[in-house]
């Protein structure tokens, strides 16, 4: 984490229409920002915590998400998942002038409207494998100019078609015109989710960042849409869920690991987040995985 890095991503369209771009893992352009242009991203590799607005939930190899103009967004892949890799995620980012332009050209792309307007909450496509969408996303990267627009093009109608889509972040955040607040919030969000299993006060928090407890409450607040305790919460109860998941240890070990203090308080906000218990949680997730692959789950 570098204070130095932008928290606002800039980019010269007067050249191009749109840009594709991967990212492997880690990375610093892998952090918790936002920029004025729309981005489809797949994960290609690993399992971790996708941040994109105020959601915060899982992601894994095939996941695939379409983020709108400057909603805040981030993926953050699990230590227990590799430490490292060399192709993480696909992505292509367009602005919202190339998209204007093309409907207003040629009247039958409106069908792609509705889903542009979704992606101002942010947007996942569920029920699509990794191998068709990896090879659209090819299809992108081997091909430029005309040939590429018109590959991502017809990418952007197919997904538009495909109904089995949720919405992720309950509201649209508003964006501060202070560039300098919005660097120092994502300074924040970015030490709660490398340090969520430690002792974390507003206080400690807007320290770190350069902010007034006053100013960082607010600003935070804006653009994360979650106060401060709601957002740590949500952090370790992701946490939680993946423990819970992926290894036998105790519901009572797993609440000090995830950073919760008592178990009373761990049980209370997984209820209140999750709509049920820890434990209800993994037996219905050991009984789905059951389902799926029709004989018994056993935990790494």
């Amino acid at each position: 984490m570098s204070p130095t890095l932008p928290e606002f991503e800039i980019v010269d369209w007067s050249r191009q229409s749109l840009r594709y771009l991967e990212h492997g893992w880690p990375d610093p352009l892998c952090r918790w920002h936002a920029h004025a242009e729309y981005e489809l991203h797949l994960i290609v590799t690993s399992s971790g915590t996708a941040f994109v607005g105020d959601y915060v939930g899982d992601f894994g190899p095939g996941s695939l998400f379409l983020t709108g103009p400057n909603l805040p967004h981030n993926w953050v892949t699990d230590p227990a998942h590799g430490k490292s890799y060399n192709l993480r995620d696909m992505l292509v980012q367009f602005p919202q002038s190339s998209m204007d332009r093309l409907i207003k050209a040629f009247g039958d792309f409106r069908e792609i409207q509705p889903l542009l307007d979704q992606a101002a909450a942010g947007v996942e496509f569920h029920g699509l494998s990794l191998e068709y969408t990896r090879t659209q996303m090819l299809r992108i990267r081997e091909s430029n100019g005309g040939a590429q627009v018109a590959a991502f093009i017809d990418f952007l109608v197919a997904l538009s078609r495909h109904q089995n889509r949720a919405a992720l972040s309950l509201i649209r955040l508003k964006q501060s015109s202070n560039s300098k607040r919005q660097s120092q919030i994502g300074e924040a969000v970015d030490y709660i989710v490398e340090h969520y299993t430690e002792e974390l006060s507003i206080s400690r928090v807007a320290q770190i960042s350069g902010m007034s407890e006053a100013s960082f409450t607010r600003y935070f607040k804006q653009v994360t849409g979650n106060r401060f305790s709601e957002f740590v919460n949500l952090v370790r109860v992701r946490q939680a869920c993946s423990l819970l998941i992926e290894t036998t240890e105790p519901v009572s070990s797993i609440c000090f690991d995830s950073g919760f203090q008592n178990l009373a308080n761990f049980n209370r906000q997984f209820l209140r987040l999750k709509g049920c218990t820890p434990s209800n949680y993994r037996s219905k997730a050991i009984a789905q995985w059951r389902q799926a692959v029709q004989q018994p789950i056993k935990f790494r």
